[in-house]
């Protein structure tokens, strides 16, 4: 990678592949080796990748485990820092909803969705509690899950700690569109940081996705605005 001032994100729309962790996995090599060659220093996934966001019921994932493994392989290879989600186990089978950050085949940080969706997420999960920074390539990020980043305290206290940028991997639905055009933009601007929010598209379950993932500078402004249907990635630089 160069060295520049600016974080270079890279944002994947995709449709869910529930229950398919070995062929999410490939995927998620696919699009990495094609990265590798646009200089991107972080590619962020959509909510629960690996294993699909509405799936009922799932059993929870070693944060350094297999899949992980194979991550830390794949962005070793590539030179690409990956932000993705997974489900985490926990103690006494409990499960979280989490992303894990991971760079040059090393974990930078673990995060785990502190914001319950209704049921969706409350009969699933148990939610985590802080709200970390981590390094990454000489600046300090922060990770939010979906329905933390539409909650403006998240996104400050983020920016009080010290992180320019928010990587967000989320599965919103159509009816909440919005999120994309109005709440990360506002929020990004008054925290004064970047969002770069990866999102699902097409249908899963019983959910329609929203697609409309969006790079966002920390002046409000879009660096790039996916459509709301049909799988991309999308790349702009941060601050």
């Amino acid at each position: 990678m160069t060295s520049r001032s600016k974080l270079r994100v890279a944002v994947w729309q995709c449709a869910s592949r529930p229950g398919d962790v070995a062929g999410n996995l490939a995927r998620l090599a696919e699009v990495a080796e094609r990265l590798s060659a646009e200089d991107v220093d972080v590619l962020v996934t959509p909510e629960m990748f690996l294993t699909g966001y509405d799936v009922g019921p799932v059993e929870g994932l070693a944060p350094e485990g297999a899949e992980f493994q194979t991550v830390a392989a794949i962005s070793e290879r590539t030179g690409l820092a990956i932000a993705y989600g997974y489900p985490e186990a926990l103690a006494g089978g409990r499960v979280a909803n989490a992303a894990l950050l991971v760079d040059r085949g090393v974990s930078v940080g673990r995060y785990r969705k502190r914001r319950m969706f209704g049921a969706l997420d409350a009969d699933r999960f148990t939610p985590g509690s802080d709200l970390p920074v981590f390094a990454l390539r000489g600046r300090d990020v922060g990770l939010l899950i979906c329905f933390d980043v539409e909650h403006a305290d998240d996104v400050r206290a983020l920016a009080a700690a010290g992180a320019s940028a928010v990587l967000v991997p989320t599965a919103n639905m159509a009816a909440y569109a919005d999120v994309s055009t109005v709440l990360v933009p506002a929020h990004a601007r008054e925290a004064g940081v970047g969002i770069a929010y990866a999102n699902y598209c097409g249908a899963e379950g019983t959910l329609e996705y929203a697609g409309l993932s969006t790079i966002v500078g920390r002046d409000g402004s879009a660096r790039a605005l996916a459509a709301a249907e049909g799988e991309t990635v999308l790349i702009a630089e941060l601050d």
